[in-house]
């Protein structure tokens, strides 16, 4: 298994299919807690430009997971990043591979990491076991 990271600017030395792949494979693994393919591309293409980074996980030279942190820019009121997503192909889950590629991550991001995840998505276990708490009720409100 071979856990990549590209920070900032070095998101933009994907390429194009490379970068359609990580669009095709977040909608199509991340099921019912995703989002269309046009907002995956949108996040993909502000963490090139304001900052982030996409972490890629292959084996034998097949993607089997992906994630995408953006930086928010907001330090010391908000936290500076955002983990927007993070799929792990489905022959792969409960095996680790999603830890993995978060503490890949977290090795190279500095500053506070936030996430949004749903009550009922069984990856809320693997964000607490590695030290995201719960400290706040998110109310949104949709126009």
């Amino acid at each position: 298994m071979i856990i990549e990271g590209y920070i900032n600017n070095e998101i933009n030395e994907l390429s194009e299919v490379q970068q359609e792949e990580i669009v095709e494979f977040l909608f199509n693994h991340l099921e019912q807690y995703g989002d269309e393919p046009d907002s995956i591309k949108k996040c993909l293409g502000y963490a090139s430009e304001n900052g982030g980074s996409v972490w890629l996980a292959h084996n034998d030279n097949n993607l089997v997971g992906v994630s995408i942190f953006n930086e928010t820019g907001m330090q010391g009121y908000i936290p500076e990043n955002i983990l927007v997503y993070i799929a792990v192909h489905k022959s792969q889950r409960g095996k680790g591979l999603g830890k993995q590629i978060i503490q890949s991550a977290l090795s190279k991001i500095t500053g506070d990491i936030a996430l949004h995840v749903e009550k009922d998505n069984p990856a809320k276990f693997l964000y607490e076991k590695l030290g995201f708490t719960n400290p706040y009720l998110e109310m949104r409100l949709k126009r």
